[in-house]
């Protein structure tokens, strides 16, 4: 019970960080905190491969949502800041731990995306002064159908990378 603790408030000190601090040299914490992440985890391979995969995909899903015109940063870009990218890396390191429980069944994922990935997404654009120029409502319910999706294709992923991960435990053996 307190590694799952450990992580959600590791977790959240990331997710403050990159807010707050943007693309300053306090992201160093979050590279500490995805570090510490690592060295806990038992099966290194499957998180590492699930932070890599789910950095790169939420990342482009950002992009392309900034793109359509979802999001407006303070300044001109066409790919989203480095602290933006840095939240899915440490999202994912909360899906095998304190965030296990919604992997099953499927729409406990999808519930909990529909709801907490919206008002995650809500708190962010306040905090770092980005507009949303669609409007709040629209977008956040856009936002919402996007992260009922987002949710069980990342414990997916999660779900595969640990089989992976324990099959190659077996053949070890």
């Amino acid at each position: 019970m307190s590694k799952l603790l450990a992580n959600a408030l590791l977790f959240q000190l990331g997710w403050f960080t990159c807010i707050l601090a943007g693309n300053s040299l306090w992201l160093l914490i979050v590279g500490a905190v995805l570090a510490i992440h690592l060295l806990w985890t038992s099966s290194w391979h499957a998180e590492g491969k699930l932070l890599i995969s789910v950095f790169l995909a939420g990342s482009a899903l950002d992009t392309f949502l900034l793109n359509l015109g979802l999001f407006q940063l303070p300044v001109e870009s066409k790919v989203i800041p480095l602290w933006w990218a840095l939240l899915w890396p440490l999202f994912a390191s909360t899906l095998n731990h304190c965030l296990a429980w919604t992997a099953k069944p499927w729409w406990r994922a999808s519930l909990l995306g529909a709801l907490g990935g919206p008002l995650s997404y809500y708190a962010g654009v306040e905090l770092a002064g980005i507009q949303m120029p669609h409007g709040e409502w629209p977008t956040l319910l856009l936002l919402a159908v996007i992260w009922a999706g987002v949710m069980p294709i990342l414990h997916g992923f999660s779900s595969l990378y640990r089989s992976q991960y324990e099959q190659r435990l077996r053949t070890q053996r």
